[in-house]
C-alpha cells in the first residue's frame, strides 16, 4: 500500500482563542479557533499544526471507517477580506469546518501524521479525499519519515 504526503491550502491562520501547549513540537492544541483570510473552496485546510474539513467531507471521513483520526468542534472566524474574495471569485457560501484530530501514524495507519506534523494518508484515504475539493492541496509520494 502507497502513502501520500498531503500539503493542505493554508487559508488562514490560529486565532487567538486557540489555546496550545508549546512545551511540545509540534505543539499540543487543546481548543481551536481557524482565522480564514482567503479562502478558494478547498474541503481541508492547515495551519500548523492543525487541519480543519469541511462538515461534509468529516462526515464521509466517519463513515468511511477509516479510524486513526477524531472530529472535534472548533471555531472558525471569517475576516471580511476572505468573505469578499470568496464572493468576487464566485466560490461557494463557506462551509462549516470541524476540526480533524490526527492520531494515526504516518506510513502505518490509513490518516496520519509524521514527526513534523504533516498530513500522510493511505490510497485508500486519498481516493476519498479526492471526491472532494482539495483545490491548493499538494499531494506527492510519502517517501517515508
Amino acid at each position: 500500500m502507497a502513502f501520500h504526503l498531503l500539503r493542505p491550502d493554508v487559508a488562514g491562520e490560529l486565532g487567538e482563542g486557540t489555546v496550545l501547549d508549546t512545551s511540545t513540537h509540534p505543539p499540543v492544541v487543546h481548543q481551536l479557533e481557524y482565522v480564514v483570510s482567503a479562502w478558494f473552496g478547498s474541503d481541508i485546510l492547515e495551519s500548523f499544526p492543525c487541519f480543519v474539513v469541511s462538515a461534509e467531507l468529516g462526515t464521509a471521513l466517519e463513515k468511511s471507517g477509516l479510524g486513526s483520526f477524531e472530529l472535534a468542534d472548533m471555531r472558525l472566524t471569517v475576516t471580511p477580506e476572505a468573505d469578499e474574495l470568496r464572493r468576487d471569485m464566485g466560490v461557494r457560501e463557506f462551509p462549516t469546518f470541524v476540526w480533524l484530530k490526527v492520531h494515526g501514524q504516518a506510513g502505518v495507519d490509513d490518516v496520519g501524521v509524521d514527526r513534523r506534523a504533516s498530513l500522510v494518508v493511505s490510497d485508500r484515504a486519498l481516493e476519498l479525499l479526492r471526491r472532494f475539493d482539495l483545490d491548493g492541496c499538494d499531494v506527492e509520494e510519502y517517501a517515508g519519515p
